[in-house]
């Protein structure tokens, strides 16, 4: 049974000039924060901070995929002027176990992939270290490796669970009843490949001892989490350690969690006895900072005569390292995305002698989504039907997995807008009859969702003595706004203007809080900070009669309480995306003319950040449909295009047309704000989009991204297999 539009999904400005007028400071389109200290430099990141006396260092990768380091010379490296160690295994000081692998560093002779750090070098100068690097001599024992995911593997095992906790597979009803009694069917393999992350600002770290008490600015998502790893790692109390990144350079999920160059760098310091600088080079990111698993996601999708879905199957199959098991998420979201009474999904990894993936933007929905949806689309096809029409028939009244009602869901409401927006209407369904001189036109559609999460933070509200407030949270601003989002939620919440705030993040001193990370950092830091400021407001009208003391008034919060005594729901945002896409003939290269994207996303903080995020995954998601891969050699078991001449990614040129919208979306299951993450939901959804988007333009049905030009100048494509 189809679930009624909501009411309130009634379209809203996506514009910061046309936002609705907001009672307090949330819904405004606040410029952010720390503008002027970025654009005049004044911001300090990780790398630039400069103590007294601080070395460099540089990181030496191994050179084979698999084996032994048999031998190292150092003596060369040592003779370079201002060179005041080479670290190894055999000379670095033993580290504590702890549960990632990959931060036993100069533990072990073994390598696991190529691009492993096996040595260190520091010297007085960064000139002196790369100099020295260069002449460090490695002896290998090689072993031979295996460094390709392929859907036959022998070494193919069902982990566990997959990222974070989900069960690794489900099953609900007979897929295969469900599959031999529909009327139409489909059965196609999609295939994604490594995508890394790449930052504007490298992962750094600048680490200082005094005694045993440690202190590292370091360019992370999480300075507290990184702060309870460092302490575990070198056997210290937590309150001996301190993290700082009050600024960091984006992330994607590569900063969220410790990264090797963190421990190498406090490692090094404690052994020069100075402070030191080191910072992940480009090239290196490709093997030491995570990425996206490639995947082969294997869909069977069955529907009646009307277009309802009678069997749904989703089986993925994916890597991991022999360091530590990631198990990413692909088929999480098709557990709850369309109603069906046969359903199961699969999660198969092999462990192979390459870099651990880890977090990259929406992991799990944004590669499985692309199959899911470009899976959609072609059952649409086979059925005859609109696949607008197709989805809408399959929207489930509750959570088809967990059987738990929706907080709220926007996705028809969405579908139907974003359809108005971009003149769905009376699109000719049939492929490859529209062009434009020398080019095929095309129009493509896809659903967008990405769980709302939210974790338990802590926070303080100050009243200062002299007039304003200071509010403290350990939270990570990462490029996304978050500084800014939280000034607008504390003066919400203090009834005062943005002006009187001011917010302390990026400090591991402030009080704990998660990292930013799965499109939960404004509710989850945004919980505690409504929190201590109406403690603080309350305190302030009550007992002090609006009077401040003078050493100020502060109140602390801890929303972990909260988050537990949440009642079950199935909590999610929604999007619909639309991309045009034109096709040249002669060269079969795709242009991108349109991108719009309508989001469910509860209520906006800030409309300008809000849209900057949104159309920032959707550029990211166009750059995964047409340009991102990265291209593994096996024979050498890396990455050969690991830099950003050879691993191309979206920019202003390829951008013609991109809007975001969003409708209004009361939910008030979710946190104080009501709002919804939107870091992560652009992306997911816009490469199933284009790629549906090329069918429709061409024939041609591509499956396996990036799509290529020879994949479009076919000879024929009649019937777009």
């Amino acid at each position: 049974m189809m679930a009624a539009t909501p009411a309130a999904a009634t379209p809203a400005a996506a514009t910061p000039a046309a936002a609705p007028p907001a009672t307090g400071a949330i819904g405004v389109p606040l410029a952010r924060i720390e503008a002027r200290e970025k654009v005049t430099g004044a911001a300090r990141y990780a790398y630039e901070h400069q103590p007294d006396e601080v070395a460099y260092a540089t990181a030496v990768p191994a050179t084979i995929a698999r084996g032994r380091i048999s031998a190292l010379d150092a003596a060369a490296a040592m003779e370079v002027p201002g060179v005041l160690a080479v670290l190894w295994h055999a000379t670095a000081p033993r580290l504590q176990p702890v549960a990632d692998g990959e931060l036993a560093v100069l533990q072990s002779g073994r390598v696991a992939y190529r691009g492993q750090f096996v040595a260190l070098v520091v010297a007085e100068t960064l000139e002196a270290a790369r100099e020295a690097e260069r002449l460090v001599a490695i002896g290998y024992e090689p072993e031979e490796h295996d460094s390709l995911l392929r859907e036959d593997h022998p070494g193919l095992y069902a982990p566990e669970t997959v990222n974070p906790s989900f069960p690794a597979a489900t099953s609900d009803g007979d897929v295969e009843a469900g599959l031999r009694a529909a009327a139409v069917a489909i059965d196609k393999t999609y295939r994604t490949p490594a995508l890394h992350n790449n930052a504007m600002e490298p992962h750094a770290t600048v680490a200082l001892w005094d005694g045993d008490d440690l202190t590292c600015w370091d360019s992370n998502q999480g300075a507290p989490a990184h702060r309870a790893t460092l302490a575990q790692v070198f056997g210290l109390d937590p309150a001996r350690v301190r993290v700082i990144s009050p600024h960091v350079g984006g992330g994607f999920g590569s900063k969220g969690s410790p990264r090797p160059q963190l421990v190498l760098a406090a490692l090094a310091a404690r052994v020069v006895a100075r402070p030191v600088k080191l910072a992940v080079t480009r090239r290196q990111m490709w093997a030491v900072t995570g990425y996206r698993t490639p995947t082969i996601q294997r869909l069977r999708l069955g529907a009646d005569a009307e277009g309802r879905l009678t069997a749904i199957a989703h089986d993925v199959v994916e890597q991991t390292s022999t360091v530590r098991e990631f198990a990413e998420q692909t088929a999480v979201a098709t557990r709850m995305m369309y109603a069906a009474p046969n359903r199961s999904t699969s999660h198969r990894l092999v462990a192979l002698d390459v870099p651990t993936p880890s977090w990259m933007r929406a992991p799990g929905e944004c590669p499985g989504m692309f199959a899911l949806e470009s899976a959609v689309d072609e059952l649409a096809i086979a059925a005859g039907i609109d696949p607008i029409e197709l989805r809408v028939r399959n929207e489930p009244e509750v959570d088809p997995h967990s059987g738990h009602r929706f907080s709220s869901r926007g996705l028809i409401a969405c579908l139907r807008e974003g359809a108005e927006r971009f003149g769905w209407a009376g699109r000719d369904p049939a492929p490859g009859v529209r062009r434009e001189g020398c080019r095929l036109v095309g129009t493509g559609v896809a659903a967008s969702t990405y769980p709302v999460y939210r974790r338990g933070a802590q926070a303080f509200a100050r009243a200062e003595p002299g007039g304003g407030f200071t509010v403290g949270v350990g939270a990570a601003d990462i490029g996304t706004g978050a500084r800014t989002a939280l000034t607008q939620i504390a003066a919400d919440a203090l009834g005062a203007g943005v002006d009187e705030v001011r917010v302390e993040l990026g400090d591991s001193a402030l009080p704990r809080a998660p990292v930013a990370g799965g499109s939960a950092g404004t509710a989850s830091w945004g919980t505690a900070v409504v929190k201590a400021c109406r403690a603080l407001r309350e305190r302030l009208d009550g007992e002090h009669g609006g009077v401040v003391p003078p050493d100020g008034l502060r109140a602390d919060a801890d929303s972990e309480q909260d988050v537990a005594d949440q009642e079950p729901m199935a909590r999610h945002a929604f999007g619909a995306q639309f991309a045009e896409v034109k096709v040249d003939l002669d060269t079969g290269e795709t242009e991108v003319s349109r991108l719009l994207g309508v989001f469910g996303v509860g209520r906006i903080v800030n409309p300008r950040t809000a849209r900057s995020q949104l159309v920032g995954g959707m550029t990211m998601g166009m750059g995964m449909a047409l340009l991102e891969e990265s291209v593994l050699d096996p024979q050498f078991g890396d990455y050969v295009n690991h830099d950003l001449a050879g691993y191309h990614v979206a920019c202003n040129a390829d951008v013609r047309d991109i809007q975001a919208h969003w409708i209004d979306e009361e939910d008030p299951h979710l946190n104080p704000m009501g709002s919804k993450g939107i870091g992560e939901i652009g992306i997911v959804g816009t490469a199933a989009a284009i790629a549906n988007a090329v069918h429709h333009a061409t024939g041609i049905r591509v499956r396996e991204l990036p799509i290529r030009l020879d994949d479009l100048l076919w000879a024929e494509a009649a019937d777009g297999s």
